[in-house]
């Protein structure tokens, strides 16, 4: 199992949360879901054989609710320097 922080954008209420939490656990391979509301963030645990990181951020933002690159902007520091 592999567990992903996500920065989620457009969550306001507890409906929201709900949104969030049944748009991930439709998706085969995903175990815990965790939201909060206040930080903007969603943990996911899910089977890496089953599912992809693609794949629950493409379901997020299905729901209306899009995934702040994060690992992108981590994985692409080091390129930046005065060129970037």
């Amino acid at each position: 199992m592999q567990t992903e922080l996500l920065h989620v954008t457009g969550m306001t209420c507890g409906a929201c949360i709900d949104s969030v939490t049944k748009a991930l656990k439709a998706i085969d391979g995903v175990g815990d879901v965790g939201v909060s509301l206040a930080a903007g963030e969603v943990t996911v645990q899910f089977d890496e054989r089953q599912t992809s990181l693609k794949q629950l951020k493409s379901a997020l933002e299905s729901a209306g609710y899009p995934v702040a690159a994060t690992n992108a902007a981590h994985s692409h520091t080091g390129m930046r320097g005065c060129c970037g």
